[in-house]
């Protein structure tokens, strides 16, 4: 499993507040190119959020699925991407310091070929592309202290 953690400036409310809306996901979740739609009981263990993933012309029309939510701690996901498979995501949230979050991801191919090719090169790519996304989730969260 690809774990990768960033400390964020804001409350672990605000944090979730932004996994909670599950229109923001092409904004911080790399490789996401477009929210297509989102159930109205997201993040609700069940509730899907269907996407675009990849670049034009290659990008793949799937849906994600809540397994676990425990506002304000942690998000399980199951991200689809077939034809290519499927990963488990976990976010946790844990308050540190005056004000602030440990946000850590942890990402593992659950189904799919990408299961059968997992490495340690696939372990690092996933790791940079979640450290990216922490990136983008920290400056949405930031922002949104910022504006209130």
């Amino acid at each position: 499993m690809a774990i990768v953690e960033k400390v964020i400036d804001a409350p672990p409310q605000q944090v979730f507040d932004v996994l909670a809306d599950g229109w923001t996901y092409s904004d911080w979740v790399v490789g996401t190119a477009h929210v297509r739609n989102v159930d109205d009981t997201w993040p609700r263990v069940g509730s899907q959020l269907h996407h675009r993933a990849g670049p034009w012309p290659f990008s793949l029309q799937d849906s994600s699925t809540v397994l676990v939510c425990e506002p304000p701690r942690k998000l399980v996901v199951k991200a689809g991407l077939w034809p290519a498979g499927e990963a488990t995501v976990v976010f946790t949230l844990d308050p540190v310091g005056d004000g602030a979050t440990r946000v850590r991801i942890g990402e593992d191919f659950a189904a799919g070929p990408l299961r059968w090719v997992r490495n340690k090169l696939n372990d690092l790519v996933l790791r940079l592309r979640n450290k990216e996304t922490l990136n983008r989730l920290s400056d949405i969260a930031t922002r949104q202290k910022a504006d209130r």
